[in-house]
Formats: C-alpha cells, sequence, structure tokens
C-alpha cells in the first residue's frame, strides 16, 4: 500500500514537472520568434512602393525643370498652387472619384491656359499647349530628376536572391518605366504593377490581389508591403490582409486604426531588420 502511494505521488510529482518543462520550452521558442520586439518570420515575397520610399520624388524640381522647357520662371509660390490641386486630386484618385486620366488632365488645365496666354501674347500663331502635353513633359522631366533614395541600391542588392521583390506603384506608366531605365534598377523586379495599368489604386485591395495573381500560388502571409505613406501603402496592405513595413522617413504620427507590422526610420534600418529575417 505504502509503495502504492509512493508510486502514484511520484507519478504526480513527474507529470507536474514535465508541464512545467513544457510551459518553459513554449515561452523559450516564443522567445526566439521575436527580434528587437518584433516577429522573425520570412516572406517569399517583397513589395515595395515607389515614390519616396525607394526614389525620390522632388517634384518642385521637376516641374522647374519642364516649365524651363517652355520659357517660364516656375516659382515656389506657383507650387503651392500647383500642389493644393495636385494632393486634392490624389485623394479624389485614392477614393475612386476619378480616373488617373482625369488627375493628369486636371492638375495641368490651369497651366496650360496661362501657358498659351503668354505664348499667343509673344506670338499669335503659337501652337497651343494641351494639359496632357504638359503632364507627359512633366513626367518626362521627373524621370531624369529623381534619384534612388539614400540606403535603396544597398537595400535591393541585400534582398537579391534571398526573395522575390516587386514594385506596386500608384504613378504614371510613363513616368516609372523611363526612370527604371534611366536608374538601371529594372532587373532588381520580379513584378512591376502601377495602377495606371490595373485601373485601381492603393490602398484599394484588389491592386494587391492583382499583384498576387501575376505572383502565382503565394500565400498572402507570405507577402510583406514596403511603403512610406500610411493611407495608401500600409492601409493596401492591411486591406489585402498582407504585414506590412512602414517607413516613417519624417517621424510622423500615424492614426490608430493604420496599424504596420514593422515600422522604421531610414532604409539602412530597414535592411538591418529585413536581413535579420532572412538570417541563417
Amino acid at each position: 500500500m505504502v509503495l502504492k502511494n509512493l508510486k502514484k505521488e511520484w507519478y504526480s510529482k513527474l507529470m507536474k514537472g514535465l508541464r512545467v518543462f513544457k510551459f518553459a520550452l513554449a515561452a523559450c521558442l516564443m522567445n526566439l520568434m521575436w527580434i528587437d520586439g518584433t516577429e522573425a518570420k520570412t516572406y517569399d515575397w517583397i513589395l515595395f512602393d515607389a515614390d519616396e520610399t525607394l526614389f525620390s520624388f522632388d517634384s518642385y524640381t521637376g516641374l522647374h525643370h519642364m516649365f524651363s522647357g517652355h520659357g517660364y520662371e516656375f516659382t515656389r509660390s506657383d507650387y503651392e498652387e500647383y500642389q493644393a490641386l495636385n494632393k486634392s486630386l490624389w485623394v479624389e484618385l485614392q477614393k475612386g472619384s476619378i480616373t488617373q486620366k482625369e488627375l493628369q488632365v486636371l492638375r495641368f488645365r490651369a497651366w496650360a491656359e496661362k501657358l498659351n496666354e503668354i505664348r499667343k501674347a509673344a506670338d499669335a500663331s503659337a501652337t497651343e499647349i494641351t494639359p496632357s502635353e504638359l503632364n507627359d513633359a512633366f513626367l518626362d522631366s521627373m524621370a531624369v530628376t529623381s534619384a534612388p533614395l539614400a540606403g535603396a541600391m544597398s537595400l535591393l542588392e541585400s534582398l537579391r536572391g534571398r526573395v522575390k521583390i516587386g514594385l506596386i506603384t500608384n504613378g504614371f506608366t510613363r513616368l516609372q518605366e523611363k526612370r527604371l531605365l534611366n536608374l538601371g534598377v529594372r532587373e532588381f523586379f520580379d513584378l512591376i504593377v502601377i495602377s495606371e495599368q490595373v485601373g485601381l489604386a492603393k490602398p484599394h485591395r484588389e491592386i494587391f490581389d492583382y499583384a498576387l495573381t501575376r505572383m502565382g500560388d503565394v500565400s498572402r502571409d507570405r507577402v510583406l508591403m514596403v511603403g512610406d505613406t500610411p493611407e495608401s501603402d500600409i492601409l493596401g496592405g492591411m486591406n489585402a490582409e498582407l504585414d506590412t513595413f512602414w517607413i516613417n522617413h519624417h517621424g510622423k504620427t500615424i492614426v490608430e486604426s493604420i496599424r504596420p507590422t514593422y515600422t522604421a526610420g531610414s532604409l539602412p534600418e530597414v535592411q538591418e531588420r529585413l536581413l535579420k529575417l532572412f538570417k541563417e
């Protein structure tokens, strides 16, 4: 009887010890899954935004360069006027209220009228400039004035061969294709999705669904969206059920409803964090 009780007591202690070991092991594994507070998981695809994520987009310089070609001295005051309209049009585009073609025409309609008045005053026989022509000239100007942001080339080089890389942008085909060619970075990207070609812009889920279809048989939890704009890049990734990485270049605050999976302040920091995820 005594022996039987000892066996029961021994068995009870053994099971209790196993349970403690199980919980301790689970805690250790959970700790191993986090790096600097971030879940250490790897991805099959990383999708990048283009403008102000990988490449500079100094629209004032681009506009100044473009208007100089038409003999007009474009000022900062002119730029503020242009941006007031342009930003409101981009908001309407992201809502789906206007098309990209309409945006391209509307933002330069008043400027085409202004330039035509100046040109006609100088030469009554001068050919009129259309808003579409001004828009094309602006995109061409941006293609030659844009450059990779600090750390962009190093980041792309470090990821090549580790993961497939995609570009998903709300930009225009004319600019994106010329810029990628001018900068010699087209070879880094396994996929390029431009909203003008799709007919929908971030943050709409459908543009991400289109990208995922082109990516083939890939699970959404194996795709990471990286961008600098919470309202389009991060919210769009969330809408598509993707992990997101917000590059907060300027220390901005973010609305509570938009919650990126990861956050960094610069591309070198993004590279450091991502390489930890892919560390063998």
